[in-house]
């Protein structure tokens, strides 16, 4: 038997059931203590490349873009005027005793949690799926400022359901014309850490919520951010940071379907990788090829694209190499949607590395567990009474796990220790 290093080992396993029969099946063995320290880790990690990213967020959709000098530098203003949330590019960090905020790259995902835990179900219904929308996010007229945190492709999403309509006819091009744009790409990743190891368990709980907002190219790239982290609960064997990264995202390529331009967009910015362009120039060059010239039938309609925001993740996935710091700051600088490809690759890292080792990246620095979701959502319990906040990373962890017990056990025909410990999950082939 192999321990991992996240707590993870693989081991032949009788299941008692096939016991009389002499049979054996692979199972990975996972520590439920050590998961709950992965999504801890997560949570932290997407909110700090999240607002990290925010700062540039639309800065950039079209050349010249930002650069590695630029880090440190003053922010510039964004395509509408203004300004993000720090004064110079730099990592975004909120210490103990503050409060992080919601936004809409993790309080979507907030909300899929919750309606798993309050419908004790593995697989959300279409009708389920529309009661959240409707009772935790904030119709356009409700705040004073008009504001309720949706864009594009979940906007219109949300008024068809508002309508009566429910998922997955939100995202038929007929009735969402905005359905390749980036929205389910942010909000549906934490699916796979739902399924530790078991990419066709996560894609199948991640099928209705993609289907909710994205088509085609926007679904197939959500896809494969789905499969890379349902993968980190198995790639520890693979070596370090970099090679569990790469390993992970070769295996997501394989459901990219060919011919598509999210296929072709993976295969542009891995080749200029392994030909050792340095990571702007291949930034340049996935612009001046996809956004430009129009490359493998790619239609560039507004820098919310799902297609030319994938690209721009690829390239900081693969130039950070596993590194949480260096993938934040390359994704801040690439430009477009800046802090959607960012959240997503903290996440994953976050994840990998756990919640300490999330803050030993930054130098020990003691980061707030507190979460704020009424920024931006509503209708949610408060879970943190007498303390600003309505939730906390420990406490949304601790839900996580109990979610990927029924998953275990409803889903995957897997088990649970006897002592609580460990989940036994058969092998991924």
């Amino acid at each position: 038997m192999k321990r991992l290093l996240f707590g993870f080992r693989i081991l032949v396993f009788v299941p008692l059931a096939l016991a009389s029969l002499g049979a054996q099946q692979e199972m990975l063995e996972i520590s439920r203590a050590d998961y709950a320290e992965g999504l801890r880790g997560f949570w932290l990690g997407q909110c700090i490349a999240n607002w990290t990213g925010l700062t540039t967020e639309m800065d950039r959709v079209e050349a010249p873009f930002y650069t590695d000098a630029d880090w440190g530098a003053a922010d510039g203003e964004n395509i509408w005027g203004n300004l993000g949330p720090l004064p110079v590019i730099d990592f975004y960090l909120v210490k103990e005793g503050e409060v992080w905020g919601a936004d809409d790259d993790t309080d979507i995902e907030y909300m899929y949690q919750y309606l798993l835990e309050k419908n004790a179900v593995s697989v959300l219904s279409a009708e389920q799926i529309r009661e959240g929308w409707l009772r935790h996010l904030w119709s356009d007229n409700y705040n004073t400022d008009g504001e309720n945190f949706l864009w594009v492709s979940n906007e219109n999403a949300f008024e068809l359901m508002r309508k009566g309509m429910l998922p997955p006819e939100t995202s038929l091009p007929e009735n969402n014309p905005d359905y390749a744009m980036i929205d389910a790409q942010l909000t549906t990743e934490i699916f796979g850490l739902f399924a530790p190891g078991r990419p066709d368990v996560a894609l199948r709980m991640a099928e209705l919520p993609i289907l909710t907002t994205a088509r085609e190219d926007a679904k197939w790239a959500s896809e494969f951010y789905v499969t890379m982290y349902s993968l980190a609960a198995v790639s520890e064997e693979k070596g370090g940071m970099k090679e569990r990264v790469f390993w992970m995202a070769e295996q997501a390529r394989k459901g990219l379907p060919a011919g598509s331009y999210v296929a072709g967009m993976y295969d542009f910015v891995k080749d200029a990788y392994d030909a050792g362009e340095s990571w702007e120039s291949t930034r340049d060059a996935l612009y001046e090829a996809y956004q430009i010239g129009g490359k493998d039938g790619y239609v560039y309609k507004r820098p919310f694209d799902a297609g030319i925001n994938f690209g721009a993740s690829l390239v900081s996935l693969f130039y950070g190499e596993g590194d949480l710091k260096r993938t934040i700051q390359i994704g801040t600088l690439a430009g477009w949607d800046s802090d959607n490809p960012t959240a997503t690759w903290g996440g994953l890292l976050g994840f990998m590395l756990g919640k300490s080792g999330v803050e030993e990246a930054f130098g020990g620095v003691g980061f707030s567990d507190t979460y704020f979701i009424h920024r931006t959502r509503r209708g949610f319990p408060d879970r943190t009474a007498g303390i600003e906040g309505e939730d906390t990373f420990s406490q949304m962890a601790e839900r996580g796990v109990e979610v990927v017990d029924r998953v275990v056990l409803k889903e995957m025909g897997g088990e649970v220790s006897e002592d609580g410990r460990f989940w036994l999950v058969p092998l991924w082939k």
